[in-house]
């Protein structure tokens, strides 16, 4: 099995195109035709998880936070991103970062810290716009049925809980070919009327290949008409973070007790507690003080992230709780995740969950 098929499986649940303009995803270290021998799974790649790789003859590693982050102008072990890239190269050892693909993801890392927390009736905090495309087209009558079935098997007219929509009116289409045309109805050179049918549908823009080549392997004209635009609707299942309910409200100290047991936490910094009981709970994994503003108008009475300022905690304005449970420990369940789904996908296939705590923050 090759690394390109594996993370083909991963990219389901996490299409690199979710990522976040400024991020690095992907094949960071290796060939995507590489024979793969065994996979760990880890949050960071440190010298010391090239090692474990090593020593569990995995030759591929999905790893959540890219080593490689910004451009590397030498390669020659001066810090600990080099080595690691060093290290990986001359052992023949791949790496497979995923971070805000899985972040943006319905079934990634707030996902697992709303799992963790039991809540119900989630949803996404902050839905990414720009995500939908809309593809309109012209058919004639007769096939229309065979192109729209096309379109919806490549992906296109999915829309949250369904699937096979379409916007569709008959009318009639017209055109007249030239003397270097090839007209499959009609002839060239005189005008031809056809009934047709204008099928619209969205996609997410990730499809856009497949839903083009389904539409021009399936559309019998020579020269197809169709338009695709972007547009700025906010996709409910794409984005940072998730909002939830517990399954009955908790007062706040009791809250707390159950984040820290749920989390391994050893310390928990948070703004001023309210006197409220605690229902609806706002989360997203890692670095989060940008989403606080979506938090409190979601009407969460707590909102669970990391990397929270001093002047952050500002922002709760007696409004909400705002928790910084740790950049590391708010994402840690994220390679169990991700252990589990390539287990259930390829399950006569050596996936190892990494032993190597990365977390760089220690605590007396």
């Amino acid at each position: 099995m090759t690394i390109k098929e594996i993370t083909n499986s991963l990219e389901e649940i996490a299409p690199l195109q979710y990522a976040e303009d400024f991020d690095n995803v992907g094949l960071l270290v290796g060939n995507y035709q590489t024979e793969v021998t065994g996979i760990l799974v880890t949050l960071d790649t440190l010298e010391t998880v090239v090692d474990e790789a090593i020593a569990k003859k995995c030759n591929l590693i999905v790893s959540f936070h890219p080593i490689i982050f910004s451009g590397l102008k030498k390669i020659n072990g001066n810090n600990y991103v080099e080595r690691v890239v060093v290290k990986a190269i001359k052992n023949d050892i791949a790496i497979y970062s995923m971070h805000t693909a899985l972040d943006n993801s319905v079934k990634g890392v707030s996902a697992m810290m709303a799992k963790k927390l039991n809540l119900t009736k989630t949803k996404i905090l902050l839905p990414k716009s720009g995500f939908i495309k809309k593809l309109t087209t012209y058919v004639p009558d007769q096939v229309a049925d065979r192109v729209r079935r096309a379109l919806f098997d490549a992906g296109a007219g999915a829309i949250g809980n369904y699937t096979n929509c379409s916007y569709n009116i008959r009318g009639l289409g017209t055109y007249k070919g030239n003397e270097n045309s090839n007209p499959v109805i009609g002839k060239k050179g005189i005008l031809q009327q056809e009934k047709e049918t204008f099928i619209g549908v969205i996609f997410e823009k990730h499809l856009e290949s497949a839903v083009l080549k389904a539409l021009l392997n399936t559309h019998p004209y020579e020269e197809v008409a169709y338009d695709i635009i972007t547009t700025d609707n906010s996709h409910q299942h794409i984005g940072m973070g998730m909002v939830g309910e517990l399954s009955e409200a908790m007062n706040e100290a009791d809250f707390l007790s159950l984040l820290k047991e749920n989390f391994n936490l050893k310390a928990i910094r948070h703004s001023r507690l309210l006197n409220k009981p605690i229902k609806k709970v706002a989360v997203l994994g890692g670095s989060g003080s940008f989403a606080i503003d979506a938090a409190k108008h979601s009407g969460a009475d707590i909102y669970v992230s990391a990397d929270f300022k001093y002047h952050d905690f500002y922002k709760a304005e007696n409004q909400i709780i705002l928790a910084d449970i740790g950049h590391y420990e708010s994402e840690q369940f994220t390679k169990n995740l991700l252990v589990d789904y390539l287990t259930k996908k390829f399950r006569n296939f050596a996936v190892v969950l990494s032993g190597t705590n990365t977390n760089p923050i220690n605590y007396i």
